[in-house]
């Protein structure tokens, strides 16, 4: 089973944030990043490490952070099958 999928079995979802911040030699200019990875709601602890390591050590300045969670599968949703159907 792949990485991403254990992940998603764990209660992880993709979380995805837009981050404005300013520019540092133009304070008034807003600039636009998009983020995106594997998280758990609603603590949100890679997302919040993220905007930690942005402010400890990047100059912009963040100006505002939205963001979406979506968790694509759960356990309850999985199921292992075993066999087989072969068609033609």
């Amino acid at each position: 089973m792949n990485q991403d999928m254990e992940m998603m079995l764990k209660g992880y979802g993709l979380t995805t944030a837009e981050i404005l911040y300013r520019m540092p030699d133009r304070p008034s200019v807003l600039q636009s990043y998009l983020w995106q990875n594997y998280d758990l709601a609603p603590d949100f602890p890679e997302m919040h490490g993220f905007l930690k390591f942005w402010q400890e050590k990047l100059d912009g300045p963040l100006h505002s952070v939205r963001y979406v969670h979506r968790k694509l599968i759960s356990a309850q949703e999985w199921r292992s099958l075993k066999g087989e159907f072969i068609l033609h």
